[in-house]
């Protein structure tokens, strides 16, 4: 019989007859001691009625005398036959005493419930998605975009708050039938190193050129909304039909920069995001009482969510000069605190507040079709989340009074510094010092257009189109050629592949004519790029220029500004400002 029929038959545990060896450290089988067997099996007897019961099959520690019985021989502990000398590998340490056994098993139950609690959980996440997905409102972008941000690339999201009066407890605010104004949009661009980020608020009353707009509806056909021009550019949105898409055309005409995506937020948006990280510290340089955005605070800090929030960013009568640009530097100080309140560990280590924020932001925003699932939005936040709140610059498109009205209601762009601002954007140029950016283009600058230059006249070049304006080789030739004395250059027609960027090829002993024709047109050092010479018409040895899509006509510098012009007002989200 093997260990477990005897340990069976005996009633004995077989866990029981695994004893601890000192010796070596590990566990042995230990059967009970059995009689001497004869060489010839004789038939089994059953036991005497007054016979004693059975011993239990413990065996003694080893050292320890064991007990005789008197008349018997007691053999020494036996195996099984052909089992081996030691235990098996895969037994060794595993049969503890009864105890030991006890707390393994339930180990092995605490894990079983472990793991059934994780795919539990892996469950109730892919429907906690789903009832996310589903809270996700969304419309067509109608080809305005770029066809969505790419993780690769600066990121360009189109940022628009409305004064639609729908949800709960806002209908008391102002016009309760508006179609939904683009009444606060900012131009958000994060740089492609994810280093810096410009926050471009852009004032509801600036007037421009609102574009024809190609227009998705609800029975999925299209309609091209005719454009207007000279109009207030909160008209973009809601009027005569106009989507978000439209919006996002008007930015591309305005800016010249064509955003990726669009995120569109009304009243509810800042009460519910508010309240779900527990609300937002404000500071306020004197007292204010508003009767009509309903804010009444005191000078100082304030902690305020819900409606005390959208009170906050709706009012302009008690700020500054009381007007939409005053309220413009309000709602930037307010989206600042909001930030550093989403990025503090209060937020970020709290599960209820981030699931309260999932909740509230799904809810709260409709965005554009390529941003129609969580998974998206998820995507986005992790590349957003890579910036540091120091280098996110608030700033505001510079305008002017509109000079052509006498009661002053709307503004116009400052021409003098607006192109500049949107320039800086349309490079990926930082608002605020990112050592890291100024030093490689300073480096770039010094090594390419420091140094000696050719004489105009000594200048050599074929010049390219490479993806302007057609014409542009000839106009920039005619240009060199009568007014800049850049006699020595020659069309040489079209170039084999469109370029981004215009590019200037020199061999290393052109670097002096490269200089002096960077300083004609104002490229940029990253523009020139040290390479080959090739042969002019003549069969000289000339520089190549490509003009690529960048370029905007001849005499139009294409050194983007390395800071913001002055005048330009600018905030970073790390700072607290208190609103006056």
């Amino acid at each position: 019989m093997d260990a477990q029929g005897r340990g069976r038959a005996d009633d004995i545990d077989p866990a029981d007859q695994w004893v601890l060896n000192p010796n070596t450290g590990e566990y042995e089988l230990r059967l009970p001691p059995s009689p001497p067997q004869s060489g010839v099996p004789s038939p089994r007897r059953p036991p005497a009625s007054d016979a004693a019961p059975p011993a239990r099959g413990r065996t003694q520690a080893p050292g320890r005398p064991r007990p005789e019985t008197p008349g018997r021989t007691v053999p020494p502990s036996r195996r099984r036959r052909g089992a081996p000398e030691e235990p098996l590998p895969g037994r060794r340490g595993r049969r503890p005493a009864k105890k030991a056994a006890k707390g393994k098993k339930a180990l092995l139950w605490t894990g079983g419930a472990m793991a059934f609690v994780l795919v539990a959980g892996a469950g109730a996440a892919y429907f906690y998605i789903e009832h996310l997905n589903d809270n996700i409102a969304s419309v067509s972008d109608d080809g305005a975009s770029t066809g969505g941000f790419q993780k690769d690339k600066a990121i360009n999201i189109l940022l628009i708050g409305t004064d639609k009066r729908t949800g709960k407890g806002n209908e008391s605010y102002g016009d309760s039938g508006s179609v939904g104004h683009a009444d606060t949009t900012i131009l958000l661009h994060v740089s492609k190193d994810r280093s810096n980020a410009t926050a471009l608020s852009i004032p509801r009353d600036l007037i421009v050129d609102v574009p024809d707009c190609p227009t998705t509806q609800e029975d999925g056909s299209q309609k091209i909304i005719p454009g207007t021009p000279q109009a207030r550019f909160n008209t973009s949105l809601g009027q005569d039909g106009r989507t978000p898409s439209c919006t996002m055309r008007t930015v591309t005409e305005l800016t010249g920069v064509k955003p990726d995506n669009f995120m569109v937020a009304d009243f509810n948006a800042v009460k519910t995001l508010t309240s779900a990280v527990g609300g937002v510290e404000v500071c306020l340089g004197k007292d204010i009482d508003d009767p009509d955005s309903h804010l009444k605070l005191s000078k100082g800090t304030h902690t305020i969510e819900g409606e005390q929030a959208l009170a906050f960013v709706r009012t302009r009568h008690a700020v500054g000069f009381g007007g939409d640009l005053s309220r413009i530097g309000l709602q930037q100080q307010f989206l600042s605190a909001l930030m550093r309140k989403l990025k503090s560990n209060d937020t970020l280590t709290s599960p209820s507040k981030m699931l309260d924020l999932a909740e509230a932001g799904t809810k709260a925003l409709t965005v554009d079709s390529q941003l129609d699932t969580i998974g998206k939005l998820k995507d986005l936040g992790l590349e957003l989340g890579k910036l540091d709140t120091k280098n996110l610059t608030f700033t505001t498109t510079p305008v002017i009074d509109n000079p052509t009205e006498k009661v002053k209601s709307t503004v116009v762009l400052n021409e003098s510094t607006a192109p500049q601002v949107f320039d800086m954007i349309r490079n990926d140029v930082s608002f605020t010092a990112v050592k890291q950016q100024k030093k490689k283009e300073a480096a770039a600058v010094a090594a390419r257009l420091k140094g000696t230059k050719a004489p105009a006249s000594e200048v050599r070049v074929r010049i390219l189109n490479g993806g302007a304006d057609p014409g542009s080789a000839q106009e920039t030739l005619s240009w060199l050629q009568v007014e800049e004395g850049v006699t020595k250059s020659e069309n040489a027609g079209n170039a084999p592949a469109a370029l981004a960027k215009t590019t200037l090829e020199y061999a290393p002993d052109q670097a002096d004519q490269a200089r002096r024709l960077a300083d004609i047109m104002g490229l940029p050092g990253s523009a020139m790029k040290p390479g080959e010479s090739v042969e002019n018409a003549q069969g000289v040895p000339a520089m190549t220029l490509t003009l690529g899509k960048d370029f905007k006509g001849a005499g139009t510098s294409l050194t983007a500004p390395s800071k913001a012009p002055e005048g330009v007002d600018k905030s970073t989200a790390d700072k607290v400002e208190c609103a006056e």
